[in-house]
C-alpha cells in the first residue's frame, strides 16, 4: 500500500514540454526523480520535506528550468522556486 503524501510538505511540478532530459535532476536528487526508458522522466510529485535539499539542488541544476517546487500548508502551496517564474 502506497504511504499518503503529507498535507505539509514539498510539492514538484515538471513542465514535461520544457524538460529535455539532460537528467541533471536524476543525478541530483535520484531518490525523486527517475527516468522510465530512455527518455521518459518520472518523479515523485510530493517526496516530503526529507528531500528538501535535494529536490531544491534538482531544480536550480535543470538548465531549462522545468522544475517548480512548492510547499503545501493544507490547501495552499507556497511559492520556493520555480511557480512564480
Amino acid at each position: 500500500m502506497a504511504a499518503e503524501p503529507d498535507a505539509d510538505g514539498l510539492r514538484l511540478v515538471v513542465d514535461l514540454n520544457r524538460c529535455q532530459s539532460y537528467g541533471q535532476c536524476v543525478f541530483a536528487a535520484p531518490t525523486v526523480f527517475r527516468f522510465h526508458g530512455v527518455e521518459s522522466l518520472e518523479y515523485t510529485y510530493a517526496p516530503g520535506n526529507s528531500a528538501r535539499v535535494e529536490v531544491l539542488r534538482a531544480a536550480a541544476a535543470c538548465p531549462v528550468r522545468a522544475i517548480s517546487v512548492g510547499v503545501a500548508a493544507g490547501d495552499n502551496v507556497a511559492h520556493v522556486r520555480g511557480f512564480d517564474e
